[in-house]
């Protein structure tokens, strides 16, 4: 990954508020997508695609799609979630150039 731990400061402060946790069995976060799109940009990634999926027009999204690229390394950071429920974290799979940002990630 370009650009190193320092990128990955607002998704550990997330992890550690409890705001984002690691799901084992999904292999990926539940989270709100908000709060990943946020950690991302202000890690210096702009905005470049946005998509949302909805099963009907008057229904809210049932998931979606961001991506941003970060201008001075070059680097692509993806966020992709899935709505479980309606009660429910999404389900939210983040990777930096490819690379998941899991669990592990310190």
């Amino acid at each position: 990954m370009r650009g190193g731990v320092e990128e990955l400061q607002r998704l550990n402060e997330l992890r550690q508020s409890g705001k984002i946790q690691w799901s084992e069995n999904a292999h990926a976060w539940a989270a709100q997508p908000r709060d990943v799109v946020e950690a991302l940009a202000h890690a210096g990634f702009a905005e470049y695609k946005l998509a949302v999926t909805r099963s009907r027009r008057d229904r809210p999204p049932t998931g979606g799609v961001w991506q941003g690229l970060n201008l001075q390394t070059g680097a692509v950071a993806s966020a992709i979630w899935v709505q479980r429920a309606p009660d429910a974290e999404s389900i939210v799979f983040i990777d930096i150039d490819g690379e998941l940002i899991d669990g592990d990630t310190r």
